[in-house]
């Protein structure tokens, strides 16, 4: 199983990789029929907001845990 940091990188790196594909996905679905290149550029924006919201979910697990962190501290 992976580490809640490790979740959140790869997270991180799908969701860069989808905001930079935007532009390329332009070039790949412009030989379809303008329904077809809606559907895919709906999908594509779907997939990128589902990701941005497992993303958010994962940072705010990750917050809970800093904040829950029950190592014991030195003492003065």
């Amino acid at each position: 199983m992976l580490t809640l940091s490790a979740r959140i990188d790869r997270t991180q790196r799908l969701l860069r990789m989808l905001e930079e594909d935007v532009p390329l996905l332009d070039a790949r679905v412009a030989q379809l029929t303008p329904e077809h290149q809606r559907s895919a550029k709906a999908y594509a924006a779907k997939l990128a907001a589902h990701t941005r919201a497992e993303l958010e979910r994962l940072m705010e697990q990750d917050s809970f845990w800093d904040s829950n962190d029950c190592v014991p501290q030195a003492a003065d």
